[in-house]
């Protein structure tokens, strides 16, 4: 894999790309595949990375970090249902087989009678 910078004429912005060869097997030629990595910053010479359109990342909060308190709010209440959810199913696990082992008791007891 190689880095490989493009400069788009139009608007002066240099992108930055990762470049990686492979074999294209119906062809018989080597090709190439780019993936987007960011901007080139001219003044300091970083890259400024992009969400792979152009465009700047956006942080992981807003600006007032509403919409992550709220996603992980959501996400908490997601979790305590489900870990609710699990103890409604480890009880109802508990119930069947404590009726399995009276069924096969009783089906023990039936046996025996029959050999008798």
């Amino acid at each position: 894999m190689s880095i490989v910078k493009n400069k788009d004429k139009r608007t002066g912005i240099t992108y930055v790309y990762e470049s990686e060869s492979y074999w294209d097997k119906e062809k018989q030629q080597p090709r190439s595949r780019r993936t987007l990595i960011g901007k080139l910053d001219e003044t300091t010479g970083e890259i400024v990375p992009t969400d792979g359109r152009g465009r700047k990342r956006k942080d992981n909060q807003s600006k007032n970090g509403s919409d992550t308190t709220l996603r992980n709010t959501r996400e908490q209440e997601l979790i305590q249902k489900q870990e609710h959810e699990i103890m409604i199913l480890k009880d109802e696990i508990k119930v069947l087989k404590r009726e399995k082992a009276t069924l096969k008791k009783n089906l023990q007891q039936m046996l025996a009678l029959m050999d008798d």
